[in-house]
């Protein structure tokens, strides 16, 4: 344990650091700081001493020259075990800062900014900051370094325990938390720099791409038992994505639990109304939206209730207590709400192994898709291309009704989230057959009909959805043969021509939309 003598304090964000100065202060630490944070504990009536004032030497070239002085850095850097460095600091009169309080300039919220300039950027790159966190964590043994003011109270509550001592345990742990911190933040730069073109202009991907996620959970396994695995977020949290779930009951979550609870939330986010989304294997096996949770679920669950065994549903609106009781009638890994009434709690309280997930609902994408392959890495930006049905083509003769047309935009919607090839049977806001994964699409458009017929799904009249176009007019042959009247479909084969006379043939409308989904 190490007694605090100085604290030197400069931060860009200044949430609770009057709070947490005014604690230091009331431990008899000496406070140093800068320019605008000093100002604010000044103005708080808060004793502390301006760097400048302490180092004998002035704030300079537009402030870009603060706190590197060697009074600042050794007195950070100094072993206090070594007595070749005691009697160095001794020597020249130079006391020791046992803490660093330092968050740093806000570059990415700079950047973020529309109409943002280079000389903007670079303006907000921090240096001296960078420099003394990393001075700070690599001297822990004797210093705490604070970079994040959520670490403020616990740390105040620590001192007050022990008379103001940090324990070294808590000062490794602030030492990791700060590398990491700065290593974010020149990632952060990077990344901007190399998307740069030597004429400014900005490139969608970076030449050098720096990712940072911030562990989760570990894993019982991954995929398969003889894998491990973890569960990571994004550094900076993506709002209203499933990493922002709070799991209020049930079993931890497996490798796969998280990737179908993913496919789930993602696709329900795009229903109307009360949607629920029931997936298996990564695949929507129903999905449905109706005027109640409690229908939707009714719905999705008779597309396939043989797939839906053991499966994960979600919901986007509140879970109501009817809708709990009907679910907990079948066997469930994970249920995923916005948030849950207390009768439907009540519902699944007795079924401890059901995990019940509440996901703040939002529609921001991430910023990048990856794929690993073998020694590198596939990059895209995420598929949140929607369409509405001014966008849509009408290809054949008859035109779809405008029922049809709803209901195709469902099943465009739900054809999004189902592996290629995908096709997807829909009617009256619900799915009635759904084939995925398959080599060749006519296999998907069987299989889809297979699947409605064990379900005793009726197809007659119903539309369908195909994520990318259909080669030959055998796909179209058997979704018409299965009782479909309405296609959507991307359009673009070389064979269009073919396929669009045989819907006529058929008397089958279709619409184009000009986008595909593929989902591999």
């Amino acid at each position: 344990m190490t007694q605090t003598r100085h604290a030197l304090i400069s931060v860009s964000d200044k949430t609770g650091v009057v709070e947490f100065a005014r604690a230091l202060s009331g431990f008899g630490i000496r406070l140093l700081s800068t320019g605008g944070t000093a100002r604010l504990l000044a103005e708080a009536g808060i004793p502390v001493t301006e760097v400048a004032s302490y180092t004998g030497f002035p704030e300079m070239l537009d402030g870009r020259v603060k706190t590197l002085h060697p009074k600042v850095h050794a007195g950070i850097l100094a072993r206090r075990e070594l007595p070749e460095h005691a009697e160095a600091m001794a020597r020249e009169g130079l006391g020791y800062i046992d803490f660093v309080v330092v968050n740093l300039y806000p570059f990415r919220e700079t950047i973020a900014r529309a109409g943002c300039t280079l000389e903007e950027a670079i303006e907000n790159i921090d240096i001296g900051g960078p420099t003394m966190v990393r001075a700070a964590a690599k001297n822990y043994q004797h210093v705490a370094v604070v970079t994040d003011p959520a670490d403020y109270a616990p740390l105040v509550a620590e001192m007050q325990s022990s008379g103001g001592a940090v324990a070294l345990g808590t000062r490794f742990t602030l030492a990791r938390k700060a590398f990491s911190h700065t290593a974010q933040y020149d990632g952060a730069i990077s990344n901007y720099l190399t998307a740069l073109n030597p004429d400014l202009s900005r490139q969608a991907f970076p030449e050098v791409l720096n990712v940072s996620f911030v562990k989760s959970q570990d894993l019982r396994y991954g995929e398969n038992p003889h894998q491990s695995a973890a569960f990571y977020r994004d550094a900076r949290p993506v709002h209203g994505s499933l990493s922002t779930y709070t799991q209020i009951q049930g079993k931890e979550l497996s490798y796969n639990n998280i990737a179908d609870a993913d496919a789930a939330w993602e696709c329900v986010k795009t229903l109307g109304r009360a949607g629920c989304v029931i997936i298996k294997h990564a695949n929507p096996c129903g999905v449905a939206e109706a005027p109640t949770n409690l229908e939707a679920y009714r719905r999705a669950f008779a597309t396939d209730p043989t797939s839906a065994f053991g499966g994960i549903i979600a919901f986007n609106e509140e879970l109501d207590g009817a809708t709990a009781a009907e679910v907990v009638r079948q066997f469930v890994e994970v249920v995923i709400a916005p948030s849950f009434t207390d009768d439907a709690r009540a519902a699944f309280a007795p079924k401890t192994n059901v995990r019940l997930l509440e996901v703040p609902f939002g529609i921001q994408p991430n910023d990048f898709d990856f794929k690993r392959v073998g020694g590198g890495l596939l990059v895209q930006s995420p598929d949140a291309r929607n369409i509405d049905s001014a966008e849509l083509r009408v290809v054949t003769k008859r035109a779809p009704s405008p029922e049809q047309m709803k209901d195709l935009l469902f099943a465009w919607r739900v054809a999004k989230f189902v592996k290629s090839n995908a096709i997807v049977f829909c009617g009256g806001g619900r799915t009635l057959g759904v084939g995925a994964g398959q080599m060749s699409r006519i296999d998907s458009a069987r299989i889809a009909s297979i699947k409605a017929k064990n379900a005793d799904l009726s197809l007659a009249g119903s539309v369908v959805a195909s994520d990318a176009f259909f080669p030959f007019r055998d796909g179209l042959d058997v979704v018409a043969d299965a009782g479909a009247v309405a296609v959507i479909q991307p359009g673009g084969s070389m064979r269009d021509e073919e396929v669009i006379a045989a819907a006529d043939e058929r008397d089958i409308a279709m619409v184009f939309t000009g986008v595909r989904h593929f989902r591999h």
